[in-house]
């Protein structure tokens, strides 16, 4: 079984959707963000449970989604998961995430 490892990055976006909808639900901004984070715990049992993101074919980028939100992870060849951004379903994920693929 992997470890997963939220990125800095994964972490800012948790945190501003959690802060967004916190504006005016903020029990639902728990709510969302534990979602989120129990979704995310999964891949360490089941790196390869997400579709692949194909815009991005140097690397074993995955997505899993969770309601309205799509989580980004790296799949290392030892198994753990790098989370690399929770995006809404409305954002252009691919901009985002080609420049963290080319990241080390």
């Amino acid at each position: 079984m992997g470890k997963v490892k939220w990125t800095r990055e994964a972490f800012r976006w948790l945190k501003e959707i959690h802060d967004y909808i916190a504006l005016d639900n903020p029990p639902a901004a728990l709510k969302t963000v534990q979602g989120i984070t129990r979704m995310a715990s999964t891949l360490s049992a089941f790196p390869q449970r997400g579709y692949r993101f194909e815009e991005v074919s140097e690397r074993e980028i995955r997505v899993v989604l969770y309601g309205h939100y799509r989580i980004a992870y790296l799949v290392k060849s030892t198994g753990d998961v790098d989370l690399l951004g929770v995006f809404h379903g409305a954002l252009d994920m691919g901009r985002f995430l080609t420049d963290l693929s080319n990241s080390p």
